[in-house]
């Protein structure tokens, strides 16, 4: 699926069962998504499912971590709501393709799974974007994130 034969996402969205969740509040001083140009950023966007992270700390294995599937189901719903901060800004069917996810996970020491934890983001805008959904990126691992938060992930998207 492209762009050009299809740009229905909000249908495609309908079709796959998911439902973009209300955009996050800041909790801080900054925007959800800005446009320059033909280009949208989102800024890191956290995994709230109603307003409240489901999980917190950090993603490794072992007691009191997230495991790594949790993370990459928290990285999807990232996703998400970065692409719930894009419609509110310009509408999904702007989106002509996705460029870049920057994904950053709180790393418990010697965790090296950073890449398959933010393969939560990058199948789910698979999903919906097919072939315009195939993106550059980057999955960092960092001691912290805000609010405890085991992943955040960010996406810069083209728009018409």
């Amino acid at each position: 699926m492209t762009a050009a034969a299809n740009n229905d996402w909000a249908g495609r969205l309908a079709a796959l069962g998911i439902d973009l969740p209300a955009v996050a509040a800041p909790v801080a001083a900054y925007v959800p998504a800005v446009r320059h140009g033909d280009l949208v950023y989102t800024s890191g966007q956290l995994p709230f499912v109603d307003g409240a992270l489901p999980a917190a700390g950090k993603v490794g294995d072992g007691p009191g971590l997230v495991s790594a599937d949790d993370a990459k189901t928290a990285a999807r719903q990232c996703a998400l709501n970065a692409l719930a901060a894009v419609d509110a800004l310009v509408g999904l069917d702007a989106i002509t393709r996705i460029v870049k996810v920057t994904g950053f996970v709180a790393s418990a020491p010697g965790f090296g799974g950073q890449p398959q934890v933010i393969n939560g983001a990058s199948e789910v805008l698979g999903e919906i974007f097919g072939d315009d959904g195939v993106h550059a990126r980057s999955a960092v691992g960092v001691a912290e994130l805000p609010l405890d938060s085991p992943v955040e992930v960010e996406l810069i998207v083209a728009v018409r």
